[in-house]
């Protein structure tokens, strides 16, 4: 009796052990899930298959109202080099929470008196600011510092947002749509002509957009909605 009662103990006391060890071994792994998940990199961008949108022929967009505030002639903002062939768009961020299309305009603009080899050259075609307007800052047919080795080929639309999550307010977020189409049956580019600095050089811009990737697709469909919309009537 005494022996089997020993046994008994012993067989507790291993079994004790193997539930402490196994705790340990989830608490640590749990642990380890967490910090991977907190650590993770941004998913990345979908692969979108280029797809044309409607029939270009058929369809007429009427340009957005556009006031035209464009920056001096300089080599910090608007150096006055041509842009020969325009292949999509580049949607940015300001990165500047709360200021106005006109604001930042005016930012752009103080860079034609900095000789420091150091200042950032920096502007963009357009500004659409927190209430739909749209500023050009930059003709069409010239090259902004926004989209690093797509200045060549693009245009770029720079989009204030009212806080740091940088999502657009509803007004920046329908007039970006207008322009988008606009300038995409102007120049008639693809679907995948639309891109983010973030698909250029892979900065967290614009922020929200990046961050999800589910409402980046769903404003390039509502740019194809917009379009469609726009189709004349057979």
């Amino acid at each position: 009796m005494a022996k089997k009662k020993k046994n008994t103990k012993k067989n507790n006391r291993k079994r004790n052990l193997i539930i402490a060890v196994s705790a340990a071994m989830i608490l640590l792994f749990c642990a380890f899930l967490g910090a991977a998940k907190q650590n993770a990199p941004l998913e990345k961008p979908v692969t979108v298959t280029a797809v044309p949108f409607p029939d270009y022929s058929k369809i007429t967009v009427e340009q957005p109202k556009i006031k035209e505030m464009l920056l001096t002639r300089n080599k910090n903002s608007r150096p006055g080099l041509s842009l020969k062939k325009i292949k999509g768009i580049v949607i940015h961020y300001t990165a500047n929470p709360g200021t106005s299309a006109k604001a930042n305009r005016n930012y752009f603009e103080s860079r034609k008196n900095m000789e420091d080899k150091s200042v950032n050259k920096v502007s963009s075609h357009y500004i659409i600011g927190l209430s739909g307007e749209i500023i050009q800052c930059i003709p069409d047919y010239e090259i902004a510092y926004a989209s690093n080795e797509r200045n060549k080929d693009t245009l770029s639309i720079e989009c204030c947002h009212p806080d740091s999550t940088g999502k657009f307010s509803k007004e920046t977020y329908q007039s970006l749509i207008h322009l988008a189409a606009y300038l995409a049956d102007r120049y008639e580019f693809p679907l995948d002509g639309i891109i983010r600095h973030y698909d250029v050089t892979g900065k967290k811009c614009p922020k929200y957009y990046v961050r999800h990737q589910d409402a980046w697709e769903r404003l390039k469909n509502d740019i194809r909605i917009y379009l469609k919309k726009n189709e004349k009537k057979s």
